[in-house]
Protein backbone atom coordinates (compact mmCIF):
# COMPACT_ATOMS: atom_id res chain seq x y z
CA UNK A 1 0.00 0.00 0.00
CA UNK A 2 1.41 3.48 -0.87
CA UNK A 3 2.75 5.64 1.93
CA UNK A 4 0.65 8.53 3.15
CA UNK A 5 1.99 12.07 3.32
CA UNK A 6 2.16 11.73 7.10
CA UNK A 7 4.27 8.56 6.83
CA UNK A 8 6.62 10.23 4.32
CA UNK A 9 6.92 13.30 6.56
CA UNK A 10 7.67 11.10 9.55
CA UNK A 11 10.46 9.25 7.71
CA UNK A 12 12.15 12.33 6.25
CA UNK A 13 11.87 14.17 9.58
CA UNK A 14 13.45 11.17 11.30
CA UNK A 15 16.27 11.25 8.71
CA UNK A 16 16.82 15.00 9.22
CA UNK A 17 16.71 14.51 12.99
CA UNK A 18 19.58 12.03 12.85
CA UNK A 19 21.48 14.45 10.63
CA UNK A 20 20.95 17.27 13.16
CA UNK A 21 22.48 15.04 15.85
CA UNK A 22 25.42 13.97 13.62
CA UNK A 23 24.24 10.37 14.07
CA UNK A 24 25.66 8.50 11.06
CA UNK A 25 24.27 5.12 12.17
CA UNK A 26 20.81 6.63 12.62
CA UNK A 27 20.88 8.31 9.21
CA UNK A 28 21.98 5.09 7.53
CA UNK A 29 19.21 3.15 9.28
CA UNK A 30 16.60 5.32 7.51
CA UNK A 31 18.02 4.25 4.14
CA UNK A 32 17.14 1.07 2.26
CA UNK A 33 20.03 -1.44 2.13
CA UNK A 34 20.39 -0.85 -1.63
CA UNK A 35 19.84 2.94 -1.49
CA UNK A 36 20.95 5.18 -4.32
CA UNK A 37 22.49 8.20 -2.61
CA UNK A 38 23.22 11.13 -4.91
CA UNK A 39 24.41 14.53 -3.73
CA UNK A 40 24.69 16.39 -7.00
CA UNK A 41 28.22 17.67 -7.50
CA UNK A 42 29.78 15.46 -4.80
CA UNK A 43 33.23 14.48 -6.14
CA UNK A 44 32.69 10.71 -5.96
CA UNK A 45 29.29 10.87 -7.65
CA UNK A 46 26.26 8.78 -6.65
CA UNK A 47 26.78 5.84 -4.32
CA UNK A 48 24.80 2.62 -3.93
CA UNK A 49 24.16 0.90 -0.62
CA UNK A 50 24.10 2.17 2.96
CA UNK A 51 27.79 1.68 3.68
CA UNK A 52 28.79 3.46 0.48
CA UNK A 53 26.75 6.49 1.62
CA UNK A 54 28.65 6.59 4.93
CA UNK A 55 31.72 8.56 3.68
CA UNK A 56 29.48 11.45 2.62
CA UNK A 57 27.89 11.69 6.07
CA UNK A 58 31.25 11.34 7.84
CA UNK A 59 32.57 14.29 5.80
CA UNK A 60 29.37 16.31 6.20
CA UNK A 61 29.33 15.98 9.98
CA UNK A 62 33.04 16.88 10.19
CA UNK A 63 32.53 20.00 8.06
CA UNK A 64 29.25 21.40 9.39
CA UNK A 65 27.96 21.80 12.94
CA UNK A 66 24.96 23.11 14.87
CA UNK A 67 22.81 22.38 11.83
CA UNK A 68 19.12 23.07 11.73
CA UNK A 69 16.83 22.35 8.80
CA UNK A 70 13.71 24.43 8.26
CA UNK A 71 11.22 23.04 5.77
CA UNK A 72 10.02 25.63 3.25
CA UNK A 73 7.66 23.35 1.29
CA UNK A 74 7.05 19.75 0.35
CA UNK A 75 5.48 18.26 -2.72
CA UNK A 76 4.20 14.68 -2.70
CA UNK A 77 3.71 11.93 -5.23
CA UNK A 78 3.28 8.18 -5.33
CA UNK A 79 6.05 6.91 -2.99
CA UNK A 80 8.12 10.10 -3.28
CA UNK A 81 8.41 13.62 -1.94
CA UNK A 82 10.31 16.74 -2.88
CA UNK A 83 11.51 18.77 0.09
CA UNK A 84 12.78 22.34 -0.19
CA UNK A 85 14.55 23.35 3.02
CA UNK A 86 16.85 25.96 4.49
CA UNK A 87 19.93 24.67 6.35
CA UNK A 88 21.61 26.91 8.92
CA UNK A 89 24.54 26.31 11.22
CA UNK A 90 28.33 26.67 11.22
CA UNK A 91 31.01 25.74 8.72
CA UNK A 92 33.59 24.23 11.05
CA UNK A 93 35.61 22.22 8.55
CA UNK A 94 35.91 22.39 4.77
CA UNK A 95 32.33 22.07 3.48
CA UNK A 96 32.28 21.42 -0.26
CA UNK A 97 36.04 22.11 -0.35
CA UNK A 98 35.76 25.62 1.11
CA UNK A 99 37.50 26.76 4.29
CA UNK A 100 34.77 27.21 6.89
CA UNK A 101 36.71 28.82 9.76
CA UNK A 102 33.71 28.32 12.07
CA UNK A 103 31.68 30.91 10.18
CA UNK A 104 27.88 30.91 10.18
CA UNK A 105 26.34 29.42 7.07
CA UNK A 106 22.87 29.20 5.57
CA UNK A 107 21.83 27.64 2.27
CA UNK A 108 18.89 26.06 0.52
CA UNK A 109 18.60 22.33 -0.10
CA UNK A 110 16.34 20.42 -2.42
CA UNK A 111 15.78 16.74 -1.65
CA UNK A 112 14.05 14.35 -4.01
CA UNK A 113 13.25 11.28 -1.90
CA UNK A 114 11.85 7.99 -3.17
CA UNK A 115 10.57 5.42 -0.70
CA UNK A 116 10.60 1.64 -0.84
CA UNK A 117 7.50 -0.46 -0.22
CA UNK A 118 8.84 -0.97 3.32
CA UNK A 119 8.96 2.78 3.98
CA UNK A 120 12.73 3.17 3.75
CA UNK A 121 14.46 5.82 1.67
CA UNK A 122 15.49 3.96 -1.47
CA UNK A 123 16.76 7.01 -3.35
CA UNK A 124 18.02 10.30 -1.95
CA UNK A 125 18.87 12.97 -4.50
CA UNK A 126 20.16 16.23 -2.98
CA UNK A 127 20.74 19.59 -4.65
CA UNK A 128 22.69 22.20 -2.66
CA UNK A 129 22.80 25.96 -3.31
CA UNK A 130 26.57 26.03 -3.76
CA UNK A 131 26.54 29.64 -4.99
CA UNK A 132 25.12 30.75 -1.61
CA UNK A 133 27.77 28.72 0.21
CA UNK A 134 30.55 30.26 -1.89
CA UNK A 135 29.25 33.81 -1.20
CA UNK A 136 29.29 33.18 2.56
CA UNK A 137 32.65 31.41 2.67
CA UNK A 138 34.87 33.57 0.45
CA UNK A 139 38.37 32.27 0.12
CA UNK A 140 41.31 34.62 0.64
Amino acid sequence: MPMTRTEMDRKIDEHFGFEARDDVAGVLATLAPDVEHDVVGWPTGPSHGRENARPFYDALFADLSDGKVKCIRRLYGDQFLVDESLWSGRATGRPFGLEGKGRPLEFRLLHVIEFSERGEIRRENVWVDLAAIMRQLPQA
